[in-house]
């Protein structure tokens, strides 16, 4: 019985290196990787700005979201387990019910809609927000929870729609009185929820094929380095160093999100 189980072991793992082989510019992606989760664990969110527009052109965005949906899991409990004890479940809360709500409306919209249209709307109101918050504008008080379901269901919509769900959420609690350190909780908390939804959604779909299955296995160690540096960077950052970081990462997801750069990211 113990051969066997060793037998099928060395199967398993040579089976899955026969499909990590095949996989063009495997190293490029793990180097990806490591780079998505280092911005993950200093800015609780942005993996998927810095992983999914190449990693789409390497190798498509089917088998790169599912890769880094899985690559996501567990390197993810070393940030999330500290983010539960910081942050604030009454702001969490109205905006991922919010989130749920817009997303299938967002899914509506892109088969209905034109979405060439959809994302030059998109990246219009990721860069007024940008400079609305940037500009030093901020809530004077904490915001109702309506005004949190109404920015998660804005969330969800252009989620679904455009598959960039974070920018509005993002800038929404950039413009309010609290610290870095329960920006970053509250972001970490919410986009882990978002995970759990997008990963039943990817197991309807059948997108949990075996290549990506063995990508995401194979990214998971340099994914959880990254992560683990970045939070280590984050503990020795000032305030205004997160604020530049998050910033700029909901500029740049506007940015790749034009149509313009289509053809750089193989879309």
């Amino acid at each position: 019985m113990r051969d066997f189980a060793v037998s099928g072991v060395y199967r398993m793992l040579a089976e899955s290196w026969s499909l990590l082989a095949g996989i063009p510019s495997l190293s490029g992606v793990l180097a990806l990787a490591f780079a998505a989760g280092l911005v993950r664990g200093f800015a609780g969110f942005g993996a998927g700005l810095i992983f999914m527009p190449v990693a789409s052109a390497m190798i498509g965005p089917a088998l790169a979201a599912v890769a880094l949906l899985i690559a996501d899991s567990l390197p993810t409990l070393q940030i999330l387990f500290p983010a539960l004890r910081q942050f604030r479940a009454r702001q969490v809360a109205p905006v991922a019910a919010g989130y749920a709500a817009g997303a299938p409306f967002g899914v509506w919209m892109l088969a209905a809609a034109d979405p060439v249209v959809m994302r030059w709307f998109m990246a219009a109101l990721v860069g007024a927000f940008v400079m609305l918050i940037a500009g030093g504008f901020r809530w004077r008080a904490e915001p109702h929870p309506a005004i949190g379901l109404g920015v998660g269901a804005t969330s969800g919509f252009f989620g679904g729609a455009t598959q960039l769900s974070g920018p509005p959420v993002l800038a929404y609690w950039l413009g309010g009185p609290d610290s870095a350190a329960t920006i970053r909780a509250n972001a970490i908390v919410f986009f882990a929820v978002g995970t759990l939804l997008s990963g039943t959604g990817f197991w309807i779909a059948g997108l949990f094929t075996a290549p990506a299955i063995a990508l995401g296995l194979a990214a998971i160690l340099p994914y959880a380095a990254g992560i683990a540096i970045g939070a280590r960077l984050f503990s020795g950052a000032q305030e205004r160093d997160f604020r530049l970081v998050a910033y700029a990462l909901i500029a740049f997801a506007g940015l790749v999100s034009l149509p313009v750069f289509d053809p750089v990211f193989g879309r």
